[in-house]
């Protein structure tokens, strides 16, 4: 294993963490080696290659102008953490992976706004959270995100109540479900940037979800 990329996994620091456990695997899996980060372990023995930044709680509205009125649960150590290790990944061009919060947090260290719960915009999907790919998402014609899953349409989970509303600079849509809702984002400007809505790590078995972190794994490869 010593020839694999080393992909940094940022996250809970709780112990037992399903999530990062599955993208343990799917990184393996796609040929890399992941190595945990969180507010416990904050700085890994090892220099990472690539960055996954994981879900979890809620962004802390500080960080994008949300309402604060509106109850939230938040880790605001975490918050500080991933925000400095994005920083970190964005000025080395490291590769960069946001998953659902992640992928939020990305968007927001960027510049970038979100809508602070999307419950009452469903229409046509339901916001139950779940881990099996129940949802569809429709994916830009000639977007990187085409091109790394193979097809243009994709059944994804949800476990989400928070999105993307405007995306950064640097940033561009190319993924939404049927009700318009961001689902997927990709660097406009030829970096290694992507983030994705939905849980990929619980979708490993599924190929074009594999094909995300095997993206990665290439990208942090030829960093």
């Amino acid at each position: 294993m010593a020839d694999r990329a080393r992909i940094g996994v940022t996250g809970t620091a709780r112990r037992w963490s399903p999530s990062w456990w599955c993208t343990r695997l799917a990184v393996f899996l796609a040929g890399g080696r992941a190595v945990r980060i969180s507010v416990l372990a904050p700085e890994p023995a090892e220099a990472v290659d690539a960055l996954v930044i994981g879900g979890g709680d809620d962004i802390g509205v500080e960080h994008y102008g949300g309402d604060i009125r509106k109850q939230v649960k938040v880790d605001a150590d975490r918050d500080r953490l991933e925000i400095d290790w994005i920083r970190r990944a964005l000025n080395g061009e490291a590769p960069l992976l946001g998953i659902c919060r992640g992928a939020q947090l990305i968007n927001v260290v960027l510049g970038g706004s979100l809508h602070q719960d999307i419950r009452n915009l469903r229409k046509l999907t339901y916001n139950r959270p779940g881990l099996l790919p129940t949802k569809q998402v429709i994916l830009e014609p000639g977007s990187l995100f085409v091109g790394i899953c193979g097809k243009s349409r994709l059944r994804v989970n949800s476990l989400h109540h928070q999105a993307i509303r405007d995306p950064a600079r640097g940033l561009k849509l190319v993924g939404r479900d049927l009700d318009g809702i961001v689902q997927a984002v990709e660097s406009d400007g030829g970096r290694s940037i992507l983030g994705v809505q939905w849980h990929p790590e619980y979708l490993f078995y599924l190929p074009a979800q594999l094909a995300i972190f095997r993206w990665l794994v290439r990208a942090a490869r030829r960093c």
